[in-house]
């Protein structure tokens, strides 16, 4: 793990990455590089976010400088950025339920395939999907979602890059620390090593690239 500032990690993100992005409708997000991703305009992203927030917070500054070209999330209907955008083909839109989507998150972080689920079987999500059965149940088979980057949001972090989240900002988080090659963090507090106990450690260290520094 290696401190930066945020803007040395933002210039990392090449146009047209893949980019997780934790939270949930902006509880949980990292809100900073978000800011520095549209002060530095990089565009054509492939992006992966429960959902598409609201205009002005979290993800939803993205959409707002249209910087999204592709994005696979479980919700959109409060962004009405992001619904213009898909309405005018400037946005490609990938909609899975919210299980299957983190379960998907999961299986990339674990590098696994993919998972087995009935979710969607006899629906419009199966279009075009593997359907698969075991012991007389019909699942579809859901592939792995990796991306390039995670950018994650802790409550703490240590000087190593262990961290832990606070309630339910903790969200989808932890799971995309785990599915991506480059996994860059923001936190509300670095403290030194030891003040996170061992078993209060959701994300460990191995798993951290890069720690933004707190000014």
């Amino acid at each position: 793990m290696r401190a930066v500032s945020v803007e040395e990690a933002v210039a990392m993100i090449p146009a047209g990455a893949s980019i997780m992005v934790g939270g949930f409708m902006g509880v949980g997000t990292p809100e900073r590089l978000l800011d520095e991703v549209v002060r530095q305009q990089k565009s054509r992203l492939s992006l992966i976010s429960n959902d598409a927030a609201v205009p002005g917070k979290g993800v939803g500054k993205l959409f707002d400088a249209t910087l999204v070209s592709r994005l696979t999330a479980s919700h959109i209907g409060l962004n009405p950025k992001a619904q213009q955008q898909m309405l005018a083909d400037q946005l490609a839109v990938d909609l899975v339920p919210q299980g299957t989507f983190v379960e998907r998150i999961r299986a990339g972080g674990c590098g696994l395939g993919g998972v087995l689920t009935p979710t969607g079987v006899g629906t419009s999500v199966a279009e075009g999907k593997r359907q698969i059965e075991v012991n007389g149940t019909t699942f579809l088979l859901e592939t792995a979602l990796r991306a390039q980057f995670a950018l994650v949001h802790a409550f703490l972090a240590d000087y190593l890059g262990n961290l832990t989240y606070a309630l339910t900002a903790r969200n989808f988080n932890p799971v995309m620390a785990m599915a991506a090659d480059t996994v860059i963090v923001t936190a509300e507090h670095i403290v030194p090593v030891g003040v996170i106990a061992p078993d209060h450690v959701m994300t460990p260290a191995p798993l951290v690239d890069y720690l933004i520094t707190n000014r």
